[in-house]
């Protein structure tokens, strides 16, 4: 079993004494053993001097589409509905098994390189399975599934499934991935929205959720005009027709849940709905501003999610914090969303609406080693006499600051080199993969 030393940090343990000290961090297989000042180096594999450097959980974000990075400004400056029917889900359509691997990896890649160690993920209709082989390779912790959509109109033929195929096809990469590299890997089922699904399809993925204890993500009360989608079609809202047929429970994760009434709100903090917020995306899009301060106050678990990146257009946890503080105060005032209450969202929290607290999100004794370390040495976060440390990190630092990386006790990034990806042929492939995505299309 290999061990790690990290020395000499400023540690920011997130726990629940948001405890912040000097000192080291050992590590032994996948979990972190000791904590504490002088922690003797013998016995360590490998010492790592972390003077100068803060050491931090890893970001955990709890919306992504790594299917979509391929897509990177291919798709701006619209709206949600039309943003899907006139060039997500055509290009989606037109995916091949290289092309979501690829778009897996560049993806990957990113968020590794700006300090994100866990996502929820949601791919497309196919070729699932070469997501997770990406996942697999890069080494980065994540909850995936395929997206699942039998209904609606203007979909490409691709993307129309039969209902029970969508159900098996998702217990088929449920029984191959669930629980793989040693849990590293698991399954969520992805109906895409009520939108995209009959309520057959959504009382079977209740049902299989229910059968192999795994969690439901979906996207809810993004866009008023989804809303108006819904209330046509099934007569009440997005999370009222969800808990109408027995979905709403905490097991499922709720993306962007903007446009929420005072019902939908109760219902989601009385059966333990979880949301993941993504500012992002919500700005771009123009979608609104979610209403994240009063659900932390009804203590419900939010995460943050950087969403796709056709519309955001990066997976920048960096910049996901600070845009889920600045767009609130520019709503609620400048003493809503600190830094603190943030930076707890993008570990903590995350961890917390993933189900995984007790494993993930904080630097303590018994937990999974999914770390990252921050060079802070630099202009652009100094003066650091007599510094908020919370400050420096949310409204200061950015993800060139992310010097190391470990994820489940391996260190996937070292000085600011991605040990488990190949760059240039990942960037490479990227083109070529696109290119011939965009001939299919």
């Amino acid at each position: 079993m290999s061990s790690l030393l990290i020395q000499n940090a400023v540690v920011m343990t997130m726990n629940d004494q948001d405890d912040i000290f000097t000192g080291d961090v050992f590590i032994e297989g996948n979990r972190i053993v000791q904590i504490g000042a002088g922690l003797n180096a013998r016995g360590a594999d490998q010492v790592i001097d972390a003077a100068g450097k803060v050491l931090l959980p890893g970001f955990i974000q709890t919306h992504i589409h790594l299917c979509q990075t391929l897509f990177r400004g291919r798709a701006d400056d619209l709206s949600l509905i039309s943003w899907l029917k006139e060039k997500i889900w055509p290009l989606e359509a037109a995916h091949s098994e290289d092309s979501v691997y690829y778009s897996a990896m560049l993806g990957i890649g990113e968020l590794i390189r700006s300090g994100t160690t866990t996502i929820l993920d949601m791919e497309t209709v196919h070729y699932t399975d070469f997501a997770f082989q990406a996942i697999k390779q890069s080494g980065i912790r994540a909850v995936s599934g395929k997206v699942m959509m039998d209904h609606g109109t203007e979909v490409p033929v691709a993307l129309q499934e039969n209902t029970q195929k969508s159900l098996q096809d998702s217990v088929d990469l449920l029984e191959k991935w669930h629980g793989a590299e040693n849990g590293r890997i698991q399954y969520a089922f992805c109906p895409r929205f009520v939108v995209s699904c009959t309520e057959e399809l959504l009382i079977g993925v209740r049902d299989l959720s229910a059968k192999y204890g795994v969690m439901v993500h979906t996207h809810a009360s993004e866009n008023t005009g989804e809303i108006a989608i819904v209330e046509a079609e099934r007569g009440m809202r997005n999370v009222v027709y969800l808990d109408h047929i027995g979905l709403a429970k905490p097991n499922l994760v709720l993306a962007h849940s903007i446009w929420l009434n005072d019902d939908e709100k109760r219902i989601i903090r009385e059966r333990g709905v979880k949301v993941t917020h993504c500012p992002g995306s919500n700005m771009k899009l123009a979608s609104g501003v979610a209403e994240i301060p009063f659900l932390l106050e009804q203590g419900i678990d939010v995460g943050i999610g950087a969403d796709g990146a056709p519309c955001n257009n990066n997976l920048d946890m960096f910049q996901e914090m600070r845009l889920t503080a600045y767009m609130q105060k520019v709503k609620h005032g400048p003493t809503v969303m600190n830094a603190r209450t943030v930076l707890r969202m993008a570990t903590m929290g995350g961890a917390k609406v993933l189900g995984l607290e007790s494993k993930i999100g904080s630097i303590e004794i018994g937990k999974l080693a999914d770390l990252q370390l921050l060079d802070l040495e630099d202009f652009h976060v100094y003066p650091s006499f007599d510094a908020d440390w919370y400050s420096r990190v949310v409204y200061a630092a950015t993800r060139g600051d992310v010097d190391t990386v470990i994820i489940d006790g391996q260190l996937v990034m070292e000085n600011k080199l991605v040990k488990t990806i190949d760059k240039k042929v990942v960037l490479k492939e990227a083109d070529r993969s696109l290119r011939n995505l965009l001939q299919r299309l």
